[in-house]
């Protein structure tokens, strides 16, 4: 399926999966917006689109912040009028410690990033998916948030209840719009936040974050039911 003429969100878009994803998406013809918060790392992927022929625009946004989120709707409304693709990839990780151990202020901000600004971009950007006949919204998740894991209490409770978010979603607009919903276990995968998790871990044993992105546009070319959950598994 081709997303020519099609307006894509990615979150997170400035390295990892997030940036695999935004080029990916712009390779098969998406306008993509790309959002995060450092403006030049935004730029560089930005570069990286236009060079590969492809077409984007940075939003540099900080996710804690919910007239951020009101204001990058705002201006999507006004230069496209809808929204077709929103891609939820960015996410934050606290340290790993045990439940009792939880630092309150670091786990506040991870459930503000990964789970407040999900339901403040869905309020904010449900209005734009509503207009698109073909509205998809790809939620990445994590392993710890299906199967509980000692010393990931805080992350794999924040991904548990974004994952709850996203079901509840895809179950209220199921029958009363052209929005489909999906929940996409990355997998181990090479990105910056897997390294702070696993930092003896040997990068090249894990797959790089392109095959996720390759998986997420194919996915979201297809007529998939909404509710759909898939974990990407490691390439043989």
């Amino acid at each position: 399926m081709t997303f020519k003429d099609q307006v894509a969100l990615v979150t997170g878009a400035s390295r990892g999966i997030g940036e695999a994803t935004a080029v990916a998406l712009a390779a098969e013809g998406a306008h993509v917006v790309l959002t995060g918060r450092d403006t030049k790392a935004l730029e560089r992927v930005e570069e990286r689109i236009y060079e590969a022929g492809g077409s984007a625009t940075i939003a540099p946004v900080d996710l804690v912040e919910p007239d951020g989120i009101a204001r990058l709707a705002s201006a999507v409304q006004d230069r496209w009028g809808r929204l077709d693709v929103l891609v939820i990839n960015a996410a934050i990780l606290p340290e790993l410690t045990s439940v009792a151990d939880i630092d309150q202020r670091a786990f506040n901000k991870a459930l503000t990033t990964n789970v407040l600004s999900t339901q403040a971009l869905i309020a904010n950007f449900d209005p734009l998916l509503k207009k698109s006949p073909n509205a998809r919204v790809v939620g990445l998740t994590t392993t710890v948030a299906q199967a509980p894991r000692a010393y990931w209490g805080a992350y794999g409770a924040t991904k548990a209840a974004f994952e709850v978010l996203l079901d509840c979603y895809a179950q209220e607009t199921a029958k009363t719009s052209n929005i489909r919903v999906a929940i996409v276990n990355p997998g181990a995968t090479r990105t910056a936040m897997r390294a702070r998790a696993y930092p003896g871990e040997a990068p090249a044993s894990v797959k790089p974050p392109e095959v996720v992105a390759d998986r997420l546009t194919t996915l979201l070319g297809e007529s998939f039911a909404t509710g759909h959950r898939e974990t990407v598994n490691q390439p043989q």
